[in-house]
């Protein structure tokens, strides 16, 4: 049995914590989403969430193959190529222009993605080029007040990887990438994405606790961090923006 299925017993009914933060997100996606829409998975990268262990529940929640008109996976990662459950794969330079017309999809969806973004205003226009109006814009990151931000900013560079290992030691190796945490407050988002072309609607919440090394004693006390914590300097954030014009 592992840490999270002893301290979160309802994952056997289902295969979800409570305080599952990918179930939240997807959730309003599910509620978003129609079969006329064209959908970006924005970092797409090659399928993990639905093939590395999830539970069958997940796998089909997470899924929009074949559900709306077209899922098109964007990523500078060539691994993008082997997505399964994807109409279009295509690949673009870090920082670059999104191989897409302007206004041609309905949404796009970014989890874990915009902690990599290096140039905040440059994305925000790529992806209000893209969108059309109306569209979303809907990305799940870690908040850079939480405490996964904040350790990411103060722990040295040559310390990173070591660190990860003990704390996460099942994150695949391969899905380590620069990180920048230049969107990853309410502030930044609205700086980014003015309010003139663009509606508001995201929020700062705690999840499932990660970064515990996989035993008790440390999902017990990142539990405990996490209650103690206050409401801006809770762990994700959870971002939905519509476009307006």
């Amino acid at each position: 049995m592992s840490v999270v299925d002893k301290w979160r017993p309802e994952t056997a009914a289902g295969g979800f914590a409570r305080d599952d933060e990918d179930i939240a997100f997807y959730t309003r996606i599910n509620a978003l989403i129609n079969p006329d829409m064209a959908i970006v998975d924005l970092g797409a990268g090659r399928g993990a969430r639905y093939d590395d262990g999830s539970a069958a529940f997940r796998k089909t929640f997470f899924n929009f193959q074949g559900r709306v008109k077209r899922v098109i996976g964007l990523d500078v990662d060539p691994a993008v190529l082997q997505h399964p459950h994807l109409d279009e794969a295509l690949t673009f330079e870090p920082g670059g222009r999104l191989p897409l017309e302007d206004g041609s999809v309905d949404m796009i969806i970014c989890e874990w993605v915009i902690e990599h973004v290096e140039h905040p205003a440059e994305f925000a226009r790529e992806v209000r080029r893209v969108l059309k109006p109306g569209g979303w814009f809907c990305a799940l990151t870690p908040n850079s007040w939480g405490y996964v931000g904040i350790s990411n900013r103060i722990v040295p560079e040559r310390f990173k990887d070591w660190l990860m290992r003990q704390v996460w030691p099942e994150r695949p190796h391969q899905d380590v990438f620069p990180t920048f945490y230049r969107l990853n407050t309410l502030g930044r988002l609205r700086r980014a994405f003015e309010r003139e072309h663009w509606g508001h609607h995201s929020y700062i919440a705690n999840s499932t606790p990660r970064y515990h090394g996989g035993v008790s004693a440390g999902f017990a006390l990142v539990s405990l961090f996490q209650w103690l914590m206050p409401p801006p300097m809770r762990t994700n954030l959870f971002v939905f923006l519509q476009k307006r014009s």
